[in-house]
């Protein structure tokens, strides 16, 4: 897909709102300020919280995402984005019900959920890391930085 200037409003999805799409709204929010209204939900409830590991890798690259609260659709007060970005298959199907009677793109960028992953700490870590820095660079590449000159 071909880079094209941001949306003035963008959803992130995933399962539960407390990883994949709380970090790519913060990273999203980190590249483009108060140029793009950014949000994320979740497919369904789960915990409120951020996920703690995903709160350190964000915090490595100067992104604080320790006061996220997780929701979901149903608790958007708002419904206007241009695109919604999903992040997971069943997040992808949440979206489209949601979005059947809107005027609203829908797109589906396949992101491994780190929590997941096995291991040692460190080797969580960087698979929180991984999907981190490979949603910095799907913004990068399919949202073009705006000019301010």
């Amino acid at each position: 897909m071909e880079a094209s200037p941001p949306p003035g409003a963008v959803l992130f999805a995933c399962n539960m709102n407390r990883i994949r799409s709380p970090m790519a709204a913060g990273l999203m929010l980190r590249r483009f300020g108060k140029l793009v209204w950014v949000d994320s939900v979740g497919a369904r409830r789960g915990e409120v919280e951020a996920d703690p590991m995903a709160i350190a890798v964000m915090d490595e690259v100067g992104v604080d995402i320790s006061r996220h609260r997780a929701k979901t659709f149903a608790d958007l007060d708002d419904a206007s984005f241009d695109l919604i970005v999903t992040l997971s298959p069943e997040a992808h199907h949440k979206a489209l019900e949601f979005t059947r009677a809107l005027a609203v793109d829908v797109e589906y960028w396949p992101t491994y959920d780190p929590s997941l992953a096995e291991g040692s700490r460190d080797q969580r870590l960087e698979e929180y890391r991984a999907v981190r820095d490979a949603l910095d660079r799907r913004i990068e590449a399919r949202f073009q930085k705006l000019s301010t000159g």
